[in-house]
């Protein structure tokens, strides 16, 4: 069946982004690799918030885009890569790039590449599932008996409802991650309002690329596609002004 073969494909996605991810992710940006006199600035606010955070350096990447965005990725620690783009390094001063690093930073502390790839094997396997009971309910039984013509039209229900649930709960956790990357980023930081103004620079400054790249969307610091309709639904990031709200809640807290 049609699923059987859209679940094993994200199986097989969630464990090759797992261990071939970063090359890939970075790869399909067209990112690449610098060194501390390449980028001096960016090179030591991430080598400075490596030593606060107790984390190995990661590799640090740019992004030749005037898009202001940035990423990480990594399945640990030690394999960890961040990226930012050209536009970010133009538009941001010191402290509100140092913002989007620890945030990124926050991402490679929280094991996020795990958490998304679980989600993603999670979608697969829903999937799979699915195209298991649909089958079961498609020859099972000559459909003469009332029993069947309901389990049949469950059946239905569950395969084309199963697979979408899953989806969104995976996009769901994408987003929730977000928050969490931001909130570790602003204690690691303690400046949470870097981190606020950051994210309202690009906000109205815009983080969609130029190559737009749907796989690698939710590894991002803003979402780097074009608005869709159902973008609340489907999208792999909150929204930049309920992230700025709760970074300006931890403000009035602290």
């Amino acid at each position: 069946g049609m699923l059987f073969f859209i679940g094993l494909f994200s199986l097989a996605y969630a464990l090759f982004s797992y261990f071939a991810g970063a090359k890939m992710a970075l790869a399909v940006n067209r990112a690449k690799e610098i060194t501390k006199k390449d980028e001096p600035r960016l090179w030591r606010i991430v080598e400075n918030l490596s030593i606060t955070e107790g984390m190995p350096m990661p590799k640090v990447y740019v992004m030749d885009d005037p898009a202001l965005n940035a990423f990480a990725t990594g399945r640990n620690h030690e394999k960890a890569a961040v990226c930012a783009t050209t536009g970010l390094l133009k538009a941001m001063n010191d402290s509100e790039l140092e913002g989007v690093m620890a945030h990124e930073l926050g991402h490679i502390k929280n094991y996020d590449m795990r958490v998304n790839t679980i989600a993603f094997a999670l979608v697969g396997i829903v999937s799979m599932i699915a195209d298991f009971f649909w089958r079961i309910s498609l020859f099972g039984g000559n459909g003469r008996r009332e029993g069947n013509q309901l389990m049949y039209a469950l059946a239905i229900v569950a395969v084309i409802l199963a697979p979408l649930a899953a989806t969104m709960l995976q996009l769901a956790i994408s987003r929730r991650r977000e928050y969490l990357a931001d909130a570790t980023g602003a204690l690691t930081t303690r400046y949470p309002e870097a981190l606020a103004s950051a994210l309202q620079k690009i906000s109205a400054g815009g983080s969609s690329l130029r190559r737009q790249n749907t796989a690698t969307a939710h590894l991002f610091f803003a979402n780097p596609l074009r608005k869709g309709n159902l973008a609340g639904l489907f999208s792999t990031h909150p929204p930049i002004e309920d992230r700025v709200k709760r970074l300006r809640q931890m403000i009035d807290h602290a």
